[in-house]
């Protein structure tokens, strides 16, 4: 798969950063990945802020991986903020999190997700499901973003 760009994984519950980690291992996806813990870090990241002001632009993900309970910003309001901003409007945003209320699929969707997933309890299809996710945002997907090198 490519390598040139990372994952950025917006997730707060360390188990979860843990098994998504170790899901990617698993699965041969090499992509290096950013971790966010909470909204604010992971719109630092995208946009240069905050305690990412001083870095050079960040290379933009090729996929976002958003839980959406986070603290700080939720992950809806972090949804709402990268379509809302043009350099970040046509990023991959997969929403993976435990939550199961329609209120939360129908607004993630409303909002510009690409994709909602939940978490799968049992590890063995959660494995299975991050190396499908592996596959279609990181081999099969078409990014609005030039390739590097290009």
């Amino acid at each position: 798969m490519a390598t040139e760009r990372p994952i950025l994984l917006v997730e707060d519950n360390p188990d979860d950063e843990a098994l998504t980690l170790r899901a990617f291992s698993k699965n041969k996806i090499a992509n290096p990945v950013v971790v966010a813990r909470d909204g604010v870090e992971a719109l630092d990241y995208l946009f240069g802020s905050g305690s990412q002001e001083n870095r050079k632009s960040n290379p933009m993900p090729a996929v976002i991986l958003l839980d959406l309970k986070l603290p700080r910003i939720d992950g809806l309001e972090v949804l709402r903020r990268i379509r809302a901003h043009e350099q970040t409007a046509l990023l991959p945003v997969v929403v993976l999190t435990t939550s199961k209320e329609q209120q939360d699929i129908t607004e993630a969707y409303r909002l510009g997700a690409n994709s909602y997933i939940r978490k799968p309890v049992d590890f063995e299809r959660f494995i299975q499901a991050v190396g499908q996710l592996g596959v279609y945002w990181l081999s099969l997907n078409e990014s609005s973003e030039p390739t590097p090198g290009a």
